[in-house]
């Protein structure tokens, strides 16, 4: 089985990150253009460009002057790919997820640092993850890091066959196939651990829906329900991780006799998805309703958010897979790991003393 790809993608390269989307670029100024402009051969102009010894120096001023006037750029696609060796990661994200935007930023660090370059291929509303994967292959990476793939085990493992592959994430059992995760339910047992010693005993869980990564937090959260001896309290909000669940959420809170003084959520963005439409119900936060949240990303340490959540040390977990990537592409280690990081929790201001209620 191959990922495949249903249509041509369009590329925007930067220096060491190409990325992926859906929109065509202009073309860009060809080593040809840049000959014609100066009268001189390609060939004459490459050694300029390549820094080669041989063209005078005033051969050089007119050569650099004219692809700065062009805003001629190297093809740096050709030169990797012409290489035994192209030293390229790709990485496939969730554009709309701001934890794999942090992840893929200390991605790129991790990876720079071994002499890598960063292919990105993003996830969008229009843009499925098989597609993303499919223009990974096309460009030929060496190896591929997933961030919460959503792919089957067995489709994870025909991709394994093609090219090395870290998952970020998620747990999976997929031959071939390394793991770099945080241990969920642990992460989501820490959220239940601080809201019961904060005096809360009707808890709800905001759930994140399908999937694997989704099941494992909603499975840590019923195990500490039954460790706290609070099972009667258990309410498991059907949701997935986008703010609209947690707007959609309020209702369901409002709507229910029993009332609930706190809630963990499945993730960040519902989580401040569920504190706007707090807000804008009038219910205060945590005077009237704790909420905790799951990613410790860039949204929950804004000051007007103030989100109490789980970390999962994306910055570990990015190092983490890149060098269980490269150990596969440069020292020829076949080894399958499953690396489980410890998460912690960042309490903040969202999440307070349960509120005494006749």
């Amino acid at each position: 089985m191959r990922y495949s790809l249903t249509a041509g993608p369009a590329v925007s390269m930067g220096t060491s990150i190409l990325i992926f989307g859906g929109a065509r670029l202009a073309q860009r100024p060809k080593l040809d253009d840049v000959a014609a402009r100066v009268g001189l051969s390609p060939a004459s102009v490459s050694l300029v460009l390549r820094n080669a010894p041989g063209p005078s120096a005033e051969t050089r001023r007119r050569v650099l002057a004219a692809a700065a006037d062009l805003g001629y750029r190297p093809d740096r696609t050709a030169s990797l790919l012409a290489r035994r060796r192209r030293h390229l990661l790709g990485v496939l994200m969730d554009v709309a997820n701001a934890f794999h935007a942090e992840v893929v930023s200390n991605v790129h660090i991790a990876a720079e640092e071994l002499g890598y370059d960063v292919v990105l291929s993003t996830v969008t509303a229009t843009r499925d993850e098989q597609r993303a994967v499919a223009t990974l292959l096309d460009f030929r990476c060496e190896a591929v890091i997933l961030l919460g793939p959503v792919a089957s085990a067995a489709r994870l493992a025909a991709l394994a066959r093609e090219v090395p592959v870290v998952a970020i994430g998620r747990r999976v059992s997929a031959p071939g196939v390394s793991v770099v995760r945080a241990a969920d339910d642990r992460g989501v047992a820490l959220a239940v651990d601080h809201l019961v010693g904060l005096g809360h005993r009707s808890i709800a869980f905001l759930d994140g829906g399908r999937g694997t990564i989704a099941a494992d937090r909603r499975r840590g959260y019923r195990a500490a329900m039954r460790r706290h001896r609070l099972s009667e309290h258990e309410w498991i909000l059907p949701g997935d991780h986008t703010e609209a669940a947690g707007s959609r959420a309020v209702g369901m809170l409002s709507a229910e006799p029993r009332a609930a003084t706190a809630v963990a959520a499945s993730n960040d963005r519902s989580a401040v998805g569920l504190l706007d439409g707090l807000a804008r119900a009038g219910v205060d936060v945590p005077a009237g309703l704790s909420v905790v949240g799951y990613d410790d990303s860039v949204l929950a340490r804004l000051a007007h958010i103030d989100l109490t959540s789980v970390s999962q040390d994306g910055r570990r977990q990015a190092e983490e897979a890149v060098a269980a990537a490269v150990a596969r592409l440069d020292d020829g280690d076949v080894r399958v790991r499953e690396i489980v990081l410890a998460p912690r929790l960042v309490v903040r201001g969202s999440t307070g003393p349960a509120p005494t209620r006749s």
